[in-house]
Protein backbone atom coordinates (compact mmCIF):
# COMPACT_ATOMS: atom_id res chain seq x y z
CA UNK A 1 0.00 0.00 0.00
CA UNK A 2 1.52 3.29 -1.07
CA UNK A 3 1.29 6.41 1.03
CA UNK A 4 -0.31 9.58 -0.28
CA UNK A 5 2.31 12.17 -1.23
CA UNK A 6 2.68 15.17 1.02
CA UNK A 7 3.73 18.77 0.55
CA UNK A 8 5.20 21.20 3.06
CA UNK A 9 4.10 24.83 2.76
CA UNK A 10 5.33 27.80 4.76
CA UNK A 11 2.67 29.74 6.66
CA UNK A 12 2.85 32.98 8.60
CA UNK A 13 0.99 31.63 11.62
CA UNK A 14 2.01 27.95 11.90
CA UNK A 15 5.42 27.86 10.20
CA UNK A 16 5.98 24.93 7.82
CA UNK A 17 2.82 22.84 7.45
CA UNK A 18 3.02 19.35 5.95
CA UNK A 19 -0.22 18.02 4.52
CA UNK A 20 -1.41 15.32 2.11
CA UNK A 21 -1.33 16.37 -1.57
CA UNK A 22 -4.36 15.08 -3.53
CA UNK A 23 -3.52 13.48 -6.88
CA UNK A 24 -5.70 16.05 -8.69
CA UNK A 25 -3.90 19.08 -7.21
CA UNK A 26 -2.05 21.15 -9.82
CA UNK A 27 0.61 22.19 -7.30
CA UNK A 28 1.34 25.27 -5.25
CA UNK A 29 3.60 27.38 -7.47
CA UNK A 30 1.73 30.53 -6.42
CA UNK A 31 1.84 29.78 -2.67
CA UNK A 32 3.17 32.68 -0.61
CA UNK A 33 4.91 32.17 2.76
CA UNK A 34 2.78 34.94 4.29
CA UNK A 35 -0.34 32.78 3.79
CA UNK A 36 -2.25 31.76 6.91
CA UNK A 37 -2.71 28.02 7.40
CA UNK A 38 -6.49 28.42 7.16
CA UNK A 39 -6.01 29.84 3.63
CA UNK A 40 -4.05 26.89 2.22
CA UNK A 41 -5.94 25.49 -0.77
CA UNK A 42 -5.47 22.63 -3.19
CA UNK A 43 -6.63 23.51 -6.72
CA UNK A 44 -6.89 21.29 -9.78
CA UNK A 45 -6.31 22.43 -13.35
CA UNK A 46 -8.81 25.05 -14.48
CA UNK A 47 -11.49 24.12 -17.00
CA UNK A 48 -12.23 27.30 -18.96
CA UNK A 49 -15.08 28.26 -21.27
CA UNK A 50 -13.64 31.01 -23.45
CA UNK A 51 -15.42 32.74 -26.33
CA UNK A 52 -13.99 35.52 -28.49
CA UNK A 53 -10.99 35.61 -26.19
CA UNK A 54 -13.15 36.29 -23.12
CA UNK A 55 -13.28 33.88 -20.22
CA UNK A 56 -16.99 33.22 -19.69
CA UNK A 57 -16.69 30.50 -17.04
CA UNK A 58 -13.90 28.72 -15.26
CA UNK A 59 -14.15 25.79 -12.88
CA UNK A 60 -11.65 23.76 -10.91
CA UNK A 61 -11.51 21.17 -8.17
CA UNK A 62 -10.67 22.81 -4.84
CA UNK A 63 -10.14 21.87 -1.23
CA UNK A 64 -9.14 24.02 1.73
CA UNK A 65 -8.10 21.41 4.31
CA UNK A 66 -7.82 23.85 7.24
CA UNK A 67 -10.84 26.00 6.41
CA UNK A 68 -13.16 26.75 9.29
CA UNK A 69 -16.01 27.67 6.93
CA UNK A 70 -19.33 26.06 7.77
CA UNK A 71 -20.80 27.21 4.45
CA UNK A 72 -19.93 24.57 1.81
CA UNK A 73 -20.55 27.00 -1.07
CA UNK A 74 -17.60 29.08 0.19
CA UNK A 75 -15.21 26.12 0.10
CA UNK A 76 -13.88 24.01 2.91
CA UNK A 77 -12.19 20.79 3.91
CA UNK A 78 -14.45 18.71 1.65
CA UNK A 79 -13.40 18.86 -2.01
CA UNK A 80 -15.74 20.71 -4.35
CA UNK A 81 -15.66 22.52 -7.68
CA UNK A 82 -15.15 26.27 -7.57
CA UNK A 83 -17.01 28.05 -10.36
CA UNK A 84 -16.35 31.61 -11.48
CA UNK A 85 -18.17 33.99 -11.96
CA UNK A 86 -20.64 32.31 -9.61
CA UNK A 87 -18.17 32.65 -6.76
CA UNK A 88 -19.38 29.38 -5.28
CA UNK A 89 -17.94 25.95 -4.60
CA UNK A 90 -20.39 23.31 -5.81
CA UNK A 91 -20.97 19.71 -4.82
CA UNK A 92 -21.70 17.05 -7.47
CA UNK A 93 -25.50 17.57 -7.43
CA UNK A 94 -25.11 21.34 -7.80
CA UNK A 95 -22.52 20.91 -10.55
CA UNK A 96 -24.86 18.62 -12.53
CA UNK A 97 -27.58 21.23 -12.01
CA UNK A 98 -25.32 23.95 -13.41
CA UNK A 99 -24.48 21.76 -16.41
CA UNK A 100 -28.21 21.22 -17.05
CA UNK A 101 -28.88 24.96 -16.79
CA UNK A 102 -26.05 25.65 -19.27
CA UNK A 103 -27.48 23.02 -21.66
CA UNK A 104 -30.85 24.76 -21.48
CA UNK A 105 -29.22 28.15 -22.00
CA UNK A 106 -27.34 26.83 -25.04
CA UNK A 107 -30.68 25.74 -26.51
CA UNK A 108 -32.06 29.25 -25.93
CA UNK A 109 -29.02 30.76 -27.67
CA UNK A 110 -29.57 28.44 -30.66
CA UNK A 111 -33.20 29.58 -30.81
CA UNK A 112 -32.06 33.21 -30.82
CA UNK A 113 -29.53 32.41 -33.56
CA UNK A 114 -32.32 30.81 -35.63
CA UNK A 115 -34.54 33.88 -35.11
CA UNK A 116 -31.71 36.23 -36.07
CA UNK A 117 -30.96 34.18 -39.17
CA UNK A 118 -34.62 34.49 -40.20
CA UNK A 119 -34.64 38.25 -39.51
CA UNK A 120 -31.50 38.68 -41.60
CA UNK A 121 -33.06 36.69 -44.44
CA UNK A 122 -30.77 33.68 -44.15
CA UNK A 123 -27.56 35.71 -44.00
CA UNK A 124 -24.86 34.61 -41.63
CA UNK A 125 -25.35 30.84 -41.93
Amino acid sequence: MSEQPTITLATEDHGPVTLPEPSWCAGHADHRPDTARVDIAHCGPAVDCTFLGIEVFTAELVQSPYSASTIPELGGPTPGVSVWPLGRTLNPVQLYGLAAALDSYADQLRTLADQLTTILGGEGQ
